[in-house]
């Protein structure tokens, strides 16, 4: 990979504004925020140069190794705990019996994942950096295939990261998807990456996936399983039990964060022009902008109530993980501002986190801006995964 240098840093001027008009015109009308005696403009020192970096009309800023945590000002956002479907669930709706049982945060909390082991298939590719297998793992009585790749290099134990994938369309998908590279990227730099290819994704089994849960529960299915066999005879030899990352495009970048919102063994999260925290925001989309309304309808059925119980945008404070959110300013599929409001809820919840915008891409990223994404992910998991 290209080693990108160049200019400092800038300040991160214009997405003041962007996080302002956020509040003001999408999240208080669609998401039930409120401002609390918001001020007429932001003062610069909120965001200082030193504490959050964008890729900017110059292509060649280099990512400021310190950075470790994004100051969103938080002044701009105050959340009415009595508003709208991110209100946080009231001690008297969590007190009742759950009638979404297996769908809610709580639920998929107080349940077990694992079980089983992973199966290495056949042999996909050998370079001098990786290994590529073909892999099959149980997931509540499905059989999900995927591939993994385990570095050469580097000596062991490796840590491991679960990239997980965005929608494409079952009938065209392959194993070796568009995500390929970024895995082949995290094994050069010596990372064990296990890409599932979820439930639906041939050859996996079909299962129930009502909003995605389904797919989020292969994901923390696979977590266990890394976690009880990682360093023990079998695929996972050389794994690190204790350095488990989970990196997640669009749908997998959703899939992503309910899974980092319920299981305590992940311990870094790249989020990548990822799908809101308020699932009825996804899947009226869904509906609407990625089909003619042939698909989502059966989640636009549920009540609000479910919603609230369902959308891990309502749970953040359950986090336990560092996490890292990247997106490109001109995605037409997936908003900025979903991105920038999750990076704004976790500045105030004091989760630790890296939020980076990139002007001039898409939804998913093309050229330099691709590769300074990859060069900050690596950077980052090599803080957090690598002791």
């Amino acid at each position: 990979m290209t080693q990108l240098t160049g200019n400092p840093i800038r300040q991160w001027h214009r997405h003041l504004n962007i996080l302002t008009l956020v509040v003001v015109a999408l999240l208080g009308a669609a998401c039930g925020l409120s401002l609390s005696n918001p001020p007429p403009s932001l003062p610069e020192t909120l965001l200082p140069a030193s504490q959050i970096a964008a890729y900017t009309a110059n292509p060649t800023v280099q990512l400021d190794p310190t950075l470790t945590k994004v100051s969103v000002p938080s002044q701009t956002l105050a959340v009415d705990p009595s508003s709208g479907p991110l209100a946080e669930p009231s001690a008297t709706s969590t007190a009742t019996p759950d009638p979404y049982t297996g769908l809610t945060i709580l639920s998929l909390a107080a349940r077990s994942y694992g079980g089983g082991q992973i199966q290495e298939v056949e042999t996909l590719a050998v370079n001098s950096y990786f290994t590529r297998t073909l892999i099959v793992y149980p997931s509540d009585g499905l059989n999900i295939y995927g591939f993994m790749n385990v570095p050469r290099r580097e000596a062991p134990p490796y840590p491991v990261v679960i990239a997980i994938h965005g929608y494409i369309d079952p009938g065209i998908y392959t194993t070796l998807d568009y995500t390929t590279r970024y895995a082949d990227a995290l094994a050069r730099a010596g990372y064990i990456v296990l890409h599932p290819n979820l439930r639906g994704y041939p050859p996996s089994d079909q299962g129930e996936n009502l909003f995605r849960v389904g797919m989020a529960v292969d994901v923390l299915n696979l977590v266990a399983l890394v976690k009880e066999h990682a360093g023990q005879p079998g695929p996972l030899a050389l794994a690190a039990r204790d350095a488990i990352g989970l990196w997640g495009h669009s749908m997998g970048g959703g899939i992503s964060t309910r899974v980092m919102i319920i299981s305590q063994d992940v311990r870094a999260v790249v989020l990548y022009g990822a799908m809101s925290g308020d699932e009825r925001r996804n899947f009226e989309r869904i509906n609407t902008y990625f089909s003619n309304g042939d698909r989502g309808r059966e989640e636009l059925a549920y009540p609000q109530e479910a919603f609230d119980l369902i959308s891990p945008i309502n749970f953040l404070d359950r986090v336990q993980a560092v996490v890292s959110v990247h997106h490109g300013e001109e995605d037409v599929d997936v908003p900025l501002t979903w991105s920038l409001e999750t990076c704004a809820r976790l500045e105030i919840l004091e989760i630790p986190l890296e939020c980076f915008t990139y002007p001039g891409q898409p939804h998913t990223f093309q050229g330099v801006g691709d590769q300074l994404f990859i060069q900050r992910t690596i950077e980052f998991y090599d803080r957090w995964l690598k002791d």
